[in-house]
């Protein structure tokens, strides 16, 4: 388990969202979102797998019960459960299954974040996996129909992945690290 209160896991998260994915423009649809405060961000303190399961299914019930003008996306934070990676990637199997479950396949899709994320056949370090690296595991769920408007408005979406690449392979891991410390 992390040694970190929920309030600085959620400081932390925060600071990433808006210097990385929002500052550097990752995500183009994370700003509009963020500034209308509809992106909830819950940090589990769950001792267990069973726990953080429960804290999903609550998540996903939440974002069923309120409306996309109010919470829009929730990032679903776990700061020492998930210490693997690949355990984590694994665990990615079982969260399909808890979508399936709540007959939300279509409605929600999740994007998996992680401190050492690894895109498969990239270099281990290249800059490029930065683009799904934060700074605890982390859970966004996202609504299907929302995403879908955003897509629409934006247009080619197909070169935000390039883009992003090209973004943090220029950055390079000190600027990376300084952009994300508290100095």
């Amino acid at each position: 388990m992390s040694d970190l209160s929920s309030d600085q896991v959620l400081a932390q998260t925060r600071a990433w969202l808006e210097r990385a994915v929002i500052g550097l423009n990752l995500c183009p649809f994370a700003n509009g979102a963020y500034l209308k405060n509809q992106v909830r961000i819950v940090v589990s303190d769950a001792k267990h797998l069973d726990g953080f399961l429960d804290t999903l299914d609550a998540e996903i019930q939440h974002l069923r019960e309120t409306p996309a003008s109010v919470t829009d996306t929730t990032l679903l934070v776990h700061p020492g459960l998930f210490a693997d990676f690949l355990v984590f990637n694994d665990f990615l199997n079982v969260v399909d299954a808890v979508l399936e479950e709540h007959d939300a396949v279509g409605e929600f899709q999740v994007v998996a974040f992680h401190p050492e994320f690894l895109f498969e056949g990239e270099a281990p370090d290249d800059m490029s996996h930065y683009t799904n690296r934060s700074p605890f595991p982390m859970l966004h769920l996202l609504r299907e129909d929302s995403l879908s408007q955003a897509i629409d408005a934006y247009g080619d979406t197909d070169a935000i992945p390039l883009r992003n690449q090209r973004v943090l392979r220029e950055l390079g891991l000190t600027r990376w690290q300084a952009l994300l410390s508290d100095k």
